[in-house]
């Protein structure tokens, strides 16, 4: 069975886009995953299909109202009967990371609602339990793009998706450490030597040359990191 993906987008040509790519698209043509992409101006008002509306209040910009979304989940994602956990990407949800990922790839997949304009209306993430999830502590003009990293980093990791499965459990955040430094030929390159220890052909000191550069990069450009790493 497909790990399934259900995406509300006002900008539904904008999918799978970059999805379609690499260890992503790959997937997507054997069916290790699967894409719906549903169009929120189909559950739009009026003859020009309005999704959004001035915010109660006052302020800038325009909030995506709340019928139209209730309306866009009910005829399109109810219907579907996948019964997956309901996304909207915003800067002011939990912060993705590693484990959250991890906790997405074990499920039968997501549905997400991509947010335009200044987000939408509260009551819809409230009435639908909505989880707001966050790429990263900066704004996007919409929610497609972060959708689209979102899902990039859970799709990579499901069975199947990458031939080396330990390349995933090496990778940098999966033991709350970045990644070692990486060499390859020329075994020179102007005046910089490759390693000595990488060419010894001691599997226990590579080991342990990695796992101490791993920790010497995460102190000084993550130590946040640390705090959660168990030993």
């Amino acid at each position: 069975m497909s790990w399934k993906v259900n995406v509300l987008t006002i900008y539904p040509e904008m999918f799978p886009g970059p999805l379609s790519e690499s260890l992503s698209g790959k997937a997507l043509e054997k069916g290790i995953w699967s894409l719906k992409v549903l169009n929120i101006r189909d559950y739009g008002l009026g003859k020009h299909s309005e999704v959004d509306d001035k915010p109660y209040g006052g302020g800038p910009g325009m909030i995506m109202r709340a019928d139209v979304l209730d309306m866009a989940i009910k005829e399109g994602l109810e219907k579907t009967e996948d019964d997956l956990p309901l996304v909207y990407l915003s800067p002011k949800g939990r912060l993705l990371n590693q484990k959250t990922v991890n906790s997405f790839a074990q499920g039968k997949g997501v549905s997400i609602i991509c947010g335009h304009f200044e987000g939408i209306d509260q009551r819809i993430l409230e009435v639908y339990n909505i989880e707001e999830i966050s790429i990263g502590d900066y704004i996007l003009s919409g929610g497609e793009i972060a959708s689209m990293v979102f899902l990039d980093s859970i799709v990579r990791t499901l069975p199947g998706v990458i031939g080396n499965t330990h390349s995933v459990v090496e990778e940098s955040l999966e033991n709350n450490l970045l990644e070692y430094p990486h060499y390859t030929k020329p075994q020179n390159f102007k005046g910089m030597d490759v390693p000595d220890v990488l060419l010894s052909g001691d599997h226990e000191a590579i080991r342990k040359w990695r796992s101490q550069k791993s920790l010497e990069i995460t102190k000084k450009q993550r130590p946040e990191l640390l705090k959660n790493k168990k030993d």
